[in-house]
């Protein structure tokens, strides 16, 4: 109850109601804080004046509203503080509750107790703090309007429920905590207020004083104060005046503005109000249940910000570092580089040094040498060897001027590092895409009720969960063989609803969807189980949500309880009979693996036995209807057709437009099974040849059937108009049978037929043909496939 505790509050004083009143537009006001807020309006800007002036009129016409006084007197003995000196006309203070009021009129003085009343102001007005529509008052005052005994009944309960001290009812601002309660006033005083408005003497005198706690008991105990009519206040509330909605008194009704009115009991209406109550709350509350677990989710949301947040800064400092190691990993290549290049350098300066060092020192030698040579004074030896001499100098400075004195290495590098790329991506360092806050939509719901199968057909839809905030971009639908086999992909879109053709009778499926947007796709929804046609569920039930298991189970065609009987296909949800006498039929199914028990009772009904059971006569005695073989029932599909095809008999009768040859296909596709149906020739004329046989989905539309490798058919020139053809396919031994007028057409026709296979029929606009199915096996092929 602690949420209720503002819808109990004053939206002026902020404190707990007292007294309250209720005003036209429906809001509660304290009957002091409505008095404080009372203001006067100048004669100038009565409603009045502007209506006769010609100027704009407010949108909420409150002019039928009774004027009220500024004053109200009680029981108690206090009266209402006098009306403003200089009426204000705009708000000046704000309530603890923040909306709009205005400034509290000061207490005219000495007139508490007084036996009269002042005189009342004209045109005095009431804003409304929480819509700030203005009511216009009447000589009445407050007492006007409807007191509120309901709120102030459940506050009471509401503070009891809490102990809470009880509050002064005559405290202007801040209520302080009561010590006395008067029995006589119903009204709880402060010691101030006492002193103040219920002094000990006079009439109020005789009043008995009691404890808060006391007063509260005896307040509890007392009968709850009738509401009384505003308008004639003796008498009590007896009808409710629908045009007004508002309780009425009878003397409203036979003098006041209500006697032309509709009324209604007010008892009834009390119970009728009370149950669209109810009704309301039962959809806020869903609302509100809604908004909780909207709730938890924001807070988890939080949680997982939080974490979120932790991971992503984890993640971009690795990303970050690993950056930094990377460029460490390759300034240690380049520092390689460079060391290497630098060894280079040395290594070749110094092997010329050392050569040059050799060199300079042979020459030095040698010039030494000449030179003591110079200095003997024996011509004849010296003339021995001066020649030698003179070629050894020749060619050792032919030796140093061939680059020798050039030095092999420069001391410049010849290196130069292009830094400006990578520091123009280091600029460029961003965040392609910000984290979506949730990285896929949510797992897609299942929505058992609208699932269904027909024939070999299956219908499945979902829709995305009610609290999902991530949108989702399409859904992808996966189905198994029929076999548990691998799931396969049968749909991708945007759409919640798909129905899948051509799979096995007498087959199990397995059916799911999940749901994908650009950040990638949802977990897969609950497995649903899918039975075709031709193998009812033992045990029927109706489809059910599994929460502890990831499998649902979906049997059809059996439903669980009796519906009314409907003119639908058979082995899909009903079965197609006819109720051939009035009134209600109903059924129900038990089925075993090899035929299905149908039983259908019969009841009477009447005027006054049309509600069901209470007043129906007994239902007749259950008749059974055994051994209904399953067999597939379906007609021609206009969709796959040529457009030349004409249909009509709900497609089950087809003829041409055109004098070529054109294909139709059945609707249904077998893969499995032994499967029988005929076509009766209604029109032929010119001795056409029309073709009949199976074919699969692509098979050419505007040629003979059986001209390309995509068909099997025979062409039979010699029927006429009423012939009957029959087309038996048995893919469990991959066979085509053919008969006309119950006679078989030699032996088997066609051998290793297998695949998906429709029914199929080629015609030009000389030949009618209608399609019978749901046939059973003729019996002689059953006899002879059994004993095979």
């Amino acid at each position: 109850m602690e949420e209720m505790e503002e819808e109990l509050k004053c939206p002026v004083c902020g404190s707990f109601y007292r007294e309250p009143i209720i005003l036209p537009c429906s809001h509660n006001l304290c009957q002091a804080c409505a008095r404080n807020i009372l203001v006067q309006t100048p004669e100038s800007e009565s409603p009045q004046s502007r209506r006769a002036s010609g100027s704009g009129v407010s949108d909420y016409d409150y002019l039928d509203l009774d004027k009220m006084s500024l004053y109200s007197e009680a029981d108690s003995g206090y009266g209402s503080y006098g009306g403003f000196a200089s009426a204000p006309t705009t708000p000046c203070q704000r309530s603890p509750n923040g909306v709009r009021v205005f400034p509290p009129a000061m207490p005219p003085p000495a007139t508490h107790l007084s036996p009269a009343l002042a005189p009342v102001p004209r045109n005095s007005c009431i804003t409304c703090p929480q819509c700030h529509r203005s009511l216009i008052l009447d000589d009445r005052g407050l007492r006007g309007f409807p007191k509120n005994r309901v709120l102030e009944g459940v506050i009471d309960r509401y503070q009891q429920s809490k102990a809470a001290a009880l509050k002064c009812q005559l405290c202007e601002k801040a209520p302080k905590e009561a010590t006395v309660m008067c029995e006589q006033c119903d009204v709880f005083y402060c010691d101030p207020c006492r002193l103040r408005c219920h002094p000990p003497r006079g009439p109020l005198a005789k009043h008995r004083l009691v404890p808060p706690a006391q007063g509260r008991v005896s307040r509890r105990l007392s009968p709850r104060k009738v509401s009384t009519c505003t308008d004639h206040e003796l008498e009590n509330h007896s009808m409710y005046c629908v045009q007004c909605k508002m309780p009425v008194c009878y003397q409203c009704l036979e003098e006041g503005k209500h006697s032309s009115h509709e009324v209604k009991a007010l008892g009834a209406m009390w119970k009728l109000h009370k149950s669209q109550l109810s009704q309301a709350l039962n959809g806020l509350s869903d609302r509100a249940k809604e908004a909780k677990e909207f709730l938890v989710q924001l807070r988890n949301m939080v949680q997982q910000i939080q974490e979120n947040s932790v991971e992503f800064e984890a993640c971009l400092v690795a990303q970050c570092d690993a950056l930094i190691d990377a460029l460490n990993r390759r300034k240690a290549q380049l520092l390689a580089r460079v060391n290497k290049e630098h060894e280079h350098k040395l290594k070749v300066v110094r092997d010329q040094i050392s050569h040059c060092t050799v060199k300079l020192r042979q020459t030095t030698g040698l010039m030494e040498y000449c030179l003591e040579v110079i200095k003997e004074n024996d011509p004849s030896g010296f003339l021995q060897i001066s020649d030698a001499l003179i070629r050894r100098v020749h060619l050792t400075e032919d030796q140093w001027g061939k680059g020798t004195l050039t030095p092999r290495m420069t001391t410049d590098f010849d290196l130069s590092l292009d830094n400006s790329p990578l520091l123009q991506s280091i600029h460029q360092l961003d965040f392609v895409q910000m984290k979506a806050s949730s990285p896929v939509p949510a797992t897609p719901i299942l929505q058992l009720e609208e699932c269904c199968t027909h024939n070999n057909s299956a219908t499945l839809s979902w829709k995305q969960p009610p609290l999902s905030t991530v949108p989702a971009e399409g859904y992808i639908l996966e189905l198994d063989d029929g076999s548990g086999g691998q799931f396969r992909e049968v749909y991708v879109g945007k759409e919640t609803m798909c129905t899948v053709d051509g799979l096995h009778f007498n087959s199990t499926y397995n059916a799911r969807v999940k749901a994908f947007n650009k950040t990638g796709v949802s977990p897969y929804s609950k497995t649903l189980v899918l039975q075709t046609s031709e193998a009812p569920h033992p045990h029927p039930t109706r489809p059910w949500l599994d929460t502890d298991s990831e499998e649902q189970t979906l049997p059809f065609p059996v439903p669980s309880e009796r519906l009314p009987l409907r003119r639908m296909s058979p082995f899909s949800s009903t079965l197609n009979l006819q109720p051939s006498f009035p009134g209600r039929s109903y059924f129900d199914f038990r089925s075993s693996p090899h035929q299905l028990s149908l039983h259908s009772s019969l009841q009477s009904l009447n005027a006054p036995g049309c509600n069901f059971e209470p007043q129906s006569a007994p239902y007749s005695q259950l008749v059974d209807i055994k051994k209904l073989l399953a067999v597939a029932w379906f007609a021609f599909d206009p969709g796959s057709a040529h457009s030349d095809i004409i249909f009509s008999n709900d497609n089950l009768t087809v003829t041409c437009s055109s004098y070529d040859d054109r294909v139709v296909l059945g609707k249904t596709g077998f893969s499995k099974g032994v499967h029988y149906w005929e076509l009766t020739v209604d029109r032929y004329d010119n001795h056409p040849d029309p073709a009949f046989g199976v074919a699969r989905i692509d098979v050419m539309k505007d040629v003979m059937l059986g001209k390309d490798d995509k068909a099997w058919a025979i062409t039979e020139g010699g029927i006429a108009k009423g012939a009957t053809i029959g087309v038996l396919l048995d893919l469990n031994r991959k066979t085509l049978t053919f008969f006309i007028n119950d006679e078989q057409q030699g032996p088997i026709a066609f051998e290793n037929v297998e695949g998906l296979l429709f029914p199929a029929v080629s015609l030009n606009r000389n030949v009618q043909v209608t399609l019978h199915t749901g046939l059973p096996v003729p019996d002689f092929y059953s006899s002879r496939a059994s004993i095979a």
